[in-house]
C-alpha cells in the first residue's frame, strides 16, 4: 500500500476510534479503495466516419458511401437545414455512446457506419452492421494506428487488428461500449443513494453530457442533467480531485447505511407495537371471558326442577301477589281514614266539653275551609269561635242558649267511641293483608331462587365454555412471547462509525485541494467569457457542486440559470477549456477535450457574437488540442472563421452524407 493510502487508513481509523485492520475490512467489504491512484489519459479524437447505405425519399435517392474525417482543432458541418449536420453528430454519439441521444430521422436509410477514432491514445474502429434501424453485429477493432484501421470492418491478425468488443444487437452494444469507454478512459460510475434504500449508479450516458453539449436553454452546466448533482460531480471528477469517486461512494454507503438502521429500527417499533396490542387484546379477552364465567357460576343446586313449572308458579303467585298489594292499598286508605275520623271525634269532644259555642254548633257544619273560596279557616278564627262565640266562618256572633250539656257530650262521646271502634277493625283488616302479603312475597322469593337455580343448572354447557375459554387465554398469557430487546449490530455500528468518518477526512482533502483548483477555474472561466463576448463580465464563481454565480456590469452575482441562453452555451464552453487549462497547469488528467455543439448560431442574436465566439473557440482549441465538432448553415461565417481543412459542407443544396 502506497504512502497515501496508510496515511488515509490511519487518520480515518483515528477518526473513528479504531483499528487500521477495521477500517481496512469496512472499505473492502463496500468495494471502496483506500487508494485512488491518478487518472490516466482521458483524450478522445475523432478521425473518420463512414456512412453506407440506400437514401429513399425524393431527394438524391440511393445508394450512399460517405467518409468525412475530422481535423484538430474547430471543425464545421456545414448544409442547408435536414441535410444531414446534426445526424454527424448524433451518428458520432451513437458509436461512442452506445445509442443516439436524440432520434435519428433517417437511421432506416443506414447498412454500415464506421467510426475511427483514438480513445486514451488507443486506435479504435467501432464497426456497426444495421438493419431496421437496429444494430444486427457490431465489433469494436483495436489497432496499431488510425492507418490501419481505415479499410478494415473486420479483426486481422496478420494486421495486429484485435477485436475489444463484439455485440450481436442494440442493447447489447449499448452495455458493452458503456463499460468499454468507462475502463478506457479511467471513468468510476457515479454513484448516489436513492429514497434512502438503495443507490443509483451513473455512467457513462452522462460523462457523455459533457462532451455533447445541450442546448443553451438547458440549465446545467455542464452534462445535461441535473438530478442527483450529477453536474457537481462531473466537474470533480474533471478536476481530478482526489479521491472524488470514493468520496461519492463512502458517502452514499454512510447514507444507505444509516436509512438501513433507521428502517430496522422502525420495524422493531412496529413489531413490539404490534405485540402489545395483541397481548393487551389477549387480556381484555381474559377479562371478559371470567367476567362470564363468573355471571354463570353459582352455587351448585341440590336437585334438579322443571323451569316451566317453576316459571308458572313463579307467576301465579307474583300476580296473586299483586292483588293482594291492591286489596292492602285499599285497607290502608281505609284506615287512614277512620284514624283521622277517631281524631277528629276526640277533637269534638273535647270542644263540646270545654265550650258552649261548640256544643250550639255541634250539630252544624265544621268545615276545614271556606264553602266559597276554598281557603282555609285560620287557627285565630277558631279561637275567636271558642272564647268569643264567633263563627269561625262568617264571624259573626253564635246566639242561642246552651240548655242541654249533658246530651251533646254524651252524643260526642258516643261518636268517638265508634269511631275509635272503626278504627281498630280498619287495623286489623290492614295486619292480615299485610301478612298475607308478606307471606306471599316470602312464598315468590323462595319460587324466585328455586327457578334461579334451576336456570342455573341449564347453564352448565355455558359453564364450561366459560371455564375452558378462561383457561385458554390464562395459558396464552402466560407463555405470550416478549421481544427481545432492540441491539445494535456491533459491525453495522462500527461500520457506519468508519464510513462517517471517511466522509470527514475525504470532505477535508476535497476542501483543500479544491481551493487552488477553484480559485484558478474561476479565473480562467472569467477570462474565457470575456473572450467569447460576454462584454460586461467581471467575474464567475463556481463550486464544488457546479453552482456558477455570474457578476455583470456592476450587478449582483447571478445564477448560471438566469443568464440568456447565449451567454450559456458560451459559459459552457469556457467551463470545459478552463478545465483542459487548469488541469494541464497541476498536471491531472481531466475533460477528454472533445465537444460536439449542434448549431451555436441558433442561440445567438448577432452575427457579430457568432463570429468573435467561433474565432475565439478555433484559436483556442488549435491552442490547447482541443477537438470541436460544430453545425451550422451559415456557410460564409465557417469560411470567414475556419480554414478550408476544418469545413465539412455540402455543395449547391446536396445532403452532407
Amino acid at each position: 500500500m502506497s504512502e497515501d493510502g496508510a496515511l488515509l487508513e490511519t487518520r480515518i481509523a483515528e477518526r473513528a476510534g479504531v483499528s487500521v485492520d477495521d477500517v481496512r475490512a469496512v472499505f473492502a467489504s463496500y468495494g471502496v479503495p483506500l487508494v485512488t491512484p491518478p487518472a490516466r489519459s482521458r483524450t478522445l479524437r475523432l478521425h473518420r466516419l463512414r456512412v453506407a447505405g440506400v437514401r429513399t425519399g425524393s431527394v438524391y435517392p440511393g445508394p450512399f458511401d460517405t467518409s468525412l474525417r475530422f481535423s484538430e482543432g474547430l471543425t464545421g458541418l456545414v448544409a442547408a437545414n435536414l441535410r444531414g449536420k446534426t445526424s454527424v453528430l448524433e451518428l458520432v454519439t451513437w458509436c461512442l455512446r452506445g445509442s443516439p441521444r436524440e432520434p435519428i430521422g433517417v437511421r432506416h436509410w443506414l447498412r454500415e457506419l464506421d467510426l475511427d477514432v483514438e480513445v486514451a491514445g488507443q486506435p479504435m474502429g467501432f464497426r456497426l452492421n444495421l438493419a431496421e434501424e437496429k444494430i444486427i453485429s457490431a465489433v469494436v477493432l483495436a489497432g496499431p494506428d488510425i492507418a490501419a484501421l481505415e479499410s478494415v470492418r473486420k479483426p486481422d491478425a496478420a494486421r495486429h487488428i484485435a477485436p475489444v468488443l463484439r455485440a450481436s444487437n442494440s442493447d447489447s452494444y449499448n452495455e458493452q461500449v458503456q463499460a468499454l469507454m468507462m475502463d478506457r478512459l479511467d471513468l468510476h460510475p457515479l454513484v448516489n443513494s436513492f429514497q434512502q434504500t438503495g443507490t443509483q449508479t451513473h455512467g457513462w450516458p452522462v460523462y457523455f453530457g459533457a462532451i455533447y453539449l445541450p442546448a443553451g436553454r438547458d440549465r446545467a452546466l455542464l452534462g445535461d442533467h441535473l438530478m442527483s448533482g450529477l453536474p457537481g460531480r462531473l466537474l470533480q471528477v474533471f478536476l481530478d480531485l482526489p479521491s472524488a469517486a470514493a468520496l461519492t461512494r463512502v458517502k452514499t454507503a454512510a447514507d444507505v447505511l444509516t436509512a438501513r438502521r433507521k428502517a430496522h429500527q422502525a420495524a422493531d417499533k412496529a413489531a413490539r407495537e404490534k405485540r402489545n396490542d395483541e397481548r393487551r387484546q389477549i387480556e381484555e379477552d381474559l377479562r371478559q371471558a371470567r367476567e362470564r364465567l363468573a355471571a354463570v357460576t353459582e352455587t351448585e343446586p341440590d336437585e334438579q326442577e322443571s323451569l316451566t313449572d317453576l316459571a308458572d308458579g313463579a307467576l301465579r303467585l307474583a300476580r296473586t301477589m299483586a292483588d293482594t298489594q291492591d286489596v292492602w292499598d285499599e285497607l290502608m286508605q281505609a284506615h287512614r281514614r277512620a284514624r283521622a275520623q277517631r281524631q277528629h271525634d276526640a277533637k269534638r269532644l273535647n270542644d263540646v266539653t270545654e265550650s258552649a259555642t261548640a256544643r250550639v254548633l255541634f250539630h252544624g257544619l265544621d268545615p276545614r275551609a271556606c264553602p266559597r273560596c276554598d281557603q282555609l279557616i285560620a287557627s285565630d278564627r277558631r279561637r275567636q269561635e271558642r272564647e268569643a262565640h264567633a263563627c269561625a266562618v262568617c264571624a259573626r256572633p253564635v246566639p242561642g242558649d246552651d240548655d242541654t250539656p249533658e246530651e251533646i257530650i254524651a252524643e260526642a262521646k258516643q261518636r268517638l267511641e265508634d269511631s275509635t271502634a272503626a278504627e281498630k277493625t280498619a287495623k286489623d283488616a290492614l295486619e292480615a293483608a299485610e301478612a298475607e302479603l308478606k307471606r306471599l312475597s316470602d312464598g315468590l322469593t323462595l319460587a324466585q331462587e328455586r327457578l334461579r337455580r334451576a336456570e342455573f343448572a341449564a347453564q352448565a354447557p355455558a359453564r364450561v365454555n366459560a371455564r375452558e375459554d378462561v383457561l385458554r387465554l390464562e395459558g396464552a398469557l402466560s407463555v405470550f412471547p416478549e421481544l427481545p430487546p432492540f441491539k445494535e449490530d456491533p459491525a453495522e455500528t462500527t461500520a457506519l462509525k468508519i464510513l462517517k468518518a471517511g466522509v470527514r477526512i475525504l470532505e477535508d482533502d476535497h476542501e483543500s485541494a479544491a481551493e487552488t483548483l477553484f480559485a484558478d477555474l474561476n479565473r480562467e472561466i472569467g477570462d474565457l467569457g470575456r473572450r467569447f463576448g460576454i462584454d460586461s463580465l467581471e467575474s464567475v464563481k463556481i463550486n464544488r457542486a457546479a453552482h456558477l454565480e455570474v457578476t455583470k456590469g456592476g450587478d449582483r452575482p447571478k445564477p448560471f440559470g438566469d443568464q440568456s441562453a447565449g451567454e450559456r452555451l458560451r459559459l459552457r464552453i469556457a467551463v470545459v477549456i478552463a478545465l483542459l487549462r487548469v488541469g494541464a497547469a497541476h498536471n491531472v488528467s481531466t475533460h477528454p477535450g472533445l465537444l460536439l455543439i449542434d448549431s451555436p448560431k441558433a442561440e445567438e442574436v448577432q452575427d457579430l457574437d457568432i463570429h468573435m465566439l467561433l474565432g475565439e473557440l478555433s484559436k483556442l482549441a488549435s491552442e490547447k488540442h482541443l477537438q470541436v465538432l460544430i453545425t451550422t448553415r451559415d456557410f460564409a461565417l465557417a469560411h470567414e472563421v475556419l480554414p478550408p481543412q476544418n469545413i465539412i459542407e455540402a455543395r449547391d443544396g446536396m445532403p452532407l452524407w
